[in-house]
């Protein structure tokens, strides 16, 4: 079953231990918290991806916040960077709820999937090449196991080199590889055999959004997209 395959995968993420220093890093950040979360207890340990298991459009990310998903345990939850995501997933169908809280909120994804390029989070937002290829692995186990997938969205560019290099090593280009700009778009085949479309976006992170190199209609647009290439 696809969802057990997930489960398993999840599983081994949240007990990695090949970064032992991001492991480190991360519990030493839900130990100290940050003030408007001294409440909180922190999850603190690698984030597994999360989703419905018969998604045909996968999300992938840089890694989890300090604060955002090494708190709350689940991708994209609980910071700035996915109130942006989470508000567009809804706007588009994809989620039910525009909000995401907490790993116990109630929101549920419809036809997507959210994983990561790195899966602890790193100091300053910046994994090593080391790191990044530490994590790689688990990337490919999701995308043997989500068979339905047939499109790829990633946000920042850290996430597109790391589904590039995914299809480097185990798969091929159908169409040459299109340089990381918001809404490239490139043809590639992954182990599964199946063709999958990479769509990239600019992350929604605040550095991208209070400056305006992302807006929400940008944002909207990638997810516009997605619909299409995912065929119906």
């Amino acid at each position: 079953m696809v969802s057990s395959s997930l489960a398993a995968i999840g599983k081994r993420v949240v007990a990695c231990r090949r970064c032992p220093e991001l492991r480190d890093y991360c519990a030493e950040i839900g130990r100290v918290k940050k003030r408007a979360h001294l409440g909180d207890d922190y999850w603190a340990k690698p984030v597994p991806g999360w989703g419905d298991p018969n998604a045909r459009v996968v999300l992938v990310g840089l890694a989890p916040g300090a604060h955002g998903s090494n708190r709350t345990g689940r991708p994209f939850t609980g910071d700035g960077s996915g109130e942006w995501l989470y508000r567009a997933l809804h706007r588009a169908g994809f989620a039910s709820r525009p909000d995401a809280t907490h790993r116990d909120d109630g929101l549920m994804l419809h036809d997507a999937y959210i994983t990561a390029a790195v899966r602890c989070a790193p100091p300053a937002n910046k994994p090593t090449p080391q790191q990044r290829a530490r994590c790689l692995p688990y990337l490919r186990e999701e995308f043997a196991a989500l068979d339905h997938a047939r499109v790829i969205v990633t946000l920042g560019r850290i996430a597109d080199d790391a589904i590039h290099a995914l299809v480097k090593e185990f798969g091929h280009y159908r169409t040459a590889r299109t340089p990381f700009a918001h809404l490239a778009q490139t043809e590639v085949e992954l182990p599964s055999g199946r063709s999958r479309t990479v769509l990239a976006s600019y992350h929604p992170s605040r550095q991208n959004t209070n400056t305006g190199v992302l807006t929400e209609p940008m944002l909207d647009a990638v997810f516009t997209r997605a619909r299409v290439l995912r065929g119906d």
